[in-house]
Protein backbone atom coordinates (compact mmCIF):
# COMPACT_ATOMS: atom_id res chain seq x y z
CA UNK A 1 0.00 0.00 0.00
CA UNK A 2 2.62 2.27 1.40
CA UNK A 3 4.75 2.05 -2.08
CA UNK A 4 1.97 2.49 -4.25
CA UNK A 5 0.88 5.79 -2.80
CA UNK A 6 4.83 6.66 -3.07
CA UNK A 7 4.61 5.92 -6.68
CA UNK A 8 1.34 7.95 -7.17
CA UNK A 9 2.59 10.93 -5.68
CA UNK A 10 5.78 11.32 -6.45
CA UNK A 11 4.39 11.49 -10.35
CA UNK A 12 2.24 14.26 -9.37
CA UNK A 13 4.79 16.79 -7.74
CA UNK A 14 7.59 18.61 -8.84
CA UNK A 15 9.85 18.45 -5.75
CA UNK A 16 9.79 14.06 -5.58
CA UNK A 17 12.54 13.74 -2.89
CA UNK A 18 10.48 15.47 -0.63
CA UNK A 19 7.86 12.92 -0.56
CA UNK A 20 7.18 10.93 2.30
CA UNK A 21 4.75 7.93 3.18
CA UNK A 22 3.82 6.80 6.85
CA UNK A 23 2.17 3.53 7.64
CA UNK A 24 -0.02 2.65 10.88
CA UNK A 25 -1.52 -0.42 10.95
CA UNK A 26 -5.11 -1.14 13.62
CA UNK A 27 -6.91 -3.73 13.19
CA UNK A 28 -7.82 -4.00 9.89
CA UNK A 29 -7.56 -1.02 8.86
CA UNK A 30 -4.06 0.89 7.90
CA UNK A 31 -3.56 4.24 7.89
CA UNK A 32 -1.30 5.83 5.70
CA UNK A 33 -0.09 9.54 5.97
CA UNK A 34 1.14 11.92 3.34
CA UNK A 35 3.53 14.54 3.85
CA UNK A 36 4.79 16.74 0.39
CA UNK A 37 6.63 19.92 0.26
CA UNK A 38 4.72 22.98 1.02
CA UNK A 39 4.94 23.68 -2.91
CA UNK A 40 3.58 20.59 -4.43
CA UNK A 41 0.50 20.72 -1.63
CA UNK A 42 -1.93 22.28 -4.33
CA UNK A 43 -0.98 19.60 -6.57
CA UNK A 44 -1.64 16.52 -4.38
CA UNK A 45 -4.89 18.42 -3.17
CA UNK A 46 -5.83 19.56 -6.46
CA UNK A 47 -8.91 22.01 -7.35
CA UNK A 48 -11.84 21.32 -4.87
CA UNK A 49 -10.01 18.23 -3.62
CA UNK A 50 -10.53 16.25 -6.96
CA UNK A 51 -7.39 14.58 -7.16
CA UNK A 52 -7.09 13.70 -3.19
CA UNK A 53 -10.60 12.23 -3.36
CA UNK A 54 -9.30 9.96 -6.79
CA UNK A 55 -6.27 9.45 -4.63
CA UNK A 56 -8.33 8.03 -1.78
CA UNK A 57 -10.39 5.93 -3.79
CA UNK A 58 -7.48 4.31 -5.62
CA UNK A 59 -6.22 3.27 -2.17
CA UNK A 60 -9.21 2.30 -1.05
CA UNK A 61 -9.70 -0.10 -3.79
CA UNK A 62 -6.13 -1.18 -3.42
CA UNK A 63 -6.97 -2.01 0.08
CA UNK A 64 -10.21 -4.62 -0.69
CA UNK A 65 -7.60 -6.99 -2.30
CA UNK A 66 -6.05 -7.03 1.22
CA UNK A 67 -9.81 -7.17 3.18
CA UNK A 68 -7.95 -3.74 5.05
CA UNK A 69 -9.58 -0.59 5.14
CA UNK A 70 -7.11 2.14 3.85
CA UNK A 71 -7.39 5.84 4.63
CA UNK A 72 -4.99 8.09 3.64
CA UNK A 73 -4.17 11.43 5.79
CA UNK A 74 -2.54 14.27 3.48
CA UNK A 75 -0.60 16.45 6.17
CA UNK A 76 1.59 19.60 5.93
Amino acid sequence: MKDLLLYVAKNLVDNPDAVTVTETERDDSVVLELRVAPGDMGKVIGRQGRIAKEIRTLMKAAGLKENKKISVDILD
